[in-house]
């Protein structure tokens, strides 16, 4: 059930692009398996234009949403009962990475948008990138050029052998997420390293975890 309403929302964002944004400009690459130093990352849409690269994930969740750019999880709230899922603006970060490392084009010239398809409200203050509705004005904001002709032919060429020729299916990057999230030298959120740190305040000062060595554009931790 959960697969089908995922991607039933895949096919909802997909239509907003086809209606909104011109073909000949965006040009358009779904249910992408990326492969990575560490593993694999899915991205549900991929959008290649003069305008840079944009990642698109999306949420078909209904109800009040609750979270912040910062939090590891956001609620969902519904009939009355609270479900916790994972903060996707920290999922899109590791997709910004993997998919600027696979294309060769510059971080900057990437822009992730978590799209909400649902029948859903925000409840606290998200960042401009998080959206319910409004895609391809959103994406179309973006009116500086910074990718050339040959730029836009060589990602457009990458992400085409890539779903023409891959071999990589959704299980298998199932079973990559599980290794990464299982690792204690890489860290699964973004792909850097892990590194050993000591706490230095707080009930476990002195006590030492793994950190990640992005720190501080990811924040992730876990117990050595």
């Amino acid at each position: 059930m959960k697969a089908l309403k995922g991607w039933f929302g895949e096919k909802k964002s997909s239509f907003w692009m086809w209606l909104s944004l011109d073909k000949s400009t965006y040009q358009r690459f779904h249910n992408v398996i990326v492969p990575t130093r560490n593993g694999t990352t899915q991205v549900d849409h991929v959008l290649v234009s003069p305008f840079g690269v944009f990642i698109i994930e999306t949420k078909n969740l209904n109800g009040w949403i609750f979270g912040s750019e910062n939090q590891p999880n956001w609620t969902q709230s519904l009939y009355g009962k609270n479900y916790s899922f994972q903060n996707p603006l920290r999922q899109a970060f590791r997709q910004k990475k993997s998919m600027s490392e696979y294309l060769e084009v510059d971080e900057p010239f990437i822009h992730t948008v978590v799209y909400f398809v649902g029948d859903c409200q925000f409840k606290t203050q998200l960042p401009v990138n998080v959206l319910r509705s409004g895609l391809g004005r959103h994406i179309k904001t973006f009116t500086s050029r910074v990718l050339s002709p040959e730029e836009i032919d060589s990602a457009v060429g990458k992400l085409d052998r890539l779903l023409t020729e891959s071999k990589l299916t959704t299980r298998d990057h199932l079973r990559s997420l599980r290794q990464r999230h299982s690792s204690t030298s890489i860290c699964p959120r973004c792909g850097s390293g892990l590194v050993e740190r000591t706490a230095k305040q707080g009930p476990t000062a002195g006590s030492t975890f793994l950190g990640c060595d992005n720190y501080p554009k990811c924040r992730f931790t876990r117990s050595a």
